[in-house]
């Protein structure tokens, strides 16, 4: 779940293990955002067992409240984040499957939103080993990805990266994983030159492509 930037002047504040806008109505705008900042900030913080809490009462407020589909699903992501921060992988996993498939419905295939759903998704499947259905999806996706947003977009090349892992640690012919290999040898190239050789994604491909080669 990627850190909020937030306004100090209206953030909600904590005293003695309290949530200083706990009085106010479900109906009030403004505890709802307060409910997300505070969720996200005991993420950030990692306090996931806290932030599960948090995140899982704004789930069933929103719902209570008949708010958005798109709003409930941003929630459901955040959810499965701290699911995943929390070891709980296998709930994760159906949670980003449930969000993706939702926004799929949703937004389509060619939305931003979606794809990022189906990257959170196909990351969890490589997580669990199971390369096979990661494999299925990122073949989908990551075409998308490149014609929407650009061969050089962030999305894209995580996506890029996911499905070479995916063919390189899956049973794949060996002409499949030399093309993956090269794959992941060019995102790692692009990676050095659009995000710089000392960003984190960066270094995470060099490393894999590095063991890979060995």
């Amino acid at each position: 779940m990627a850190s909020r930037a937030r306004d100090t002047k209206d953030e909600p504040r904590c005293s003695g293990g309290r949530f200083r806008y706990l009085g106010r109505p479900e109906t009030d705008q403004v505890l709802g955002m307060a409910m997300n900042l505070l969720g996200g900030g005991l993420y950030d913080a990692d306090r996931f067992e806290d932030a599960l809490s948090v995140q899982e009462a704004e789930l069933s407020m929103t719902r209570r409240l008949g708010a958005s589909e798109e709003s409930i699903l941003a929630t459901q992501s955040n959810i499965a984040s701290t699911y995943q921060a929390l070891g709980r992988i296998e709930e994760a996993l159906n949670l980003y499957r449930d969000v993706y498939s939702a926004e799929l419905k949703l937004f389509g295939r060619q939305n931003r939103q979606t794809l990022s759903s189906a990257n959170n998704y196909a990351m969890t499947l490589l997580d669990l080993r199971r390369f096979e259905e990661a494999k299925k999806v990122l073949r989908k996706v990551t075409p998308v990805a490149r014609r929407i947003l650009g061969t050089e977009h962030e999305l894209s090349l995580s996506l890029r990266e996911d499905l070479s892992r995916a063919t390189l640690d899956g049973e794949s012919s060996a002409e499949e994983k030399r093309q993956a290999l090269r794959m992941l040898e060019d995102v790692a190239g692009v990676m050095r030159r659009v995000l710089g050789p000392a960003h984190p994604d960066t270094l995470h491909a060099q490393e894999k492509l590095d063991g890979y080669r060995k």
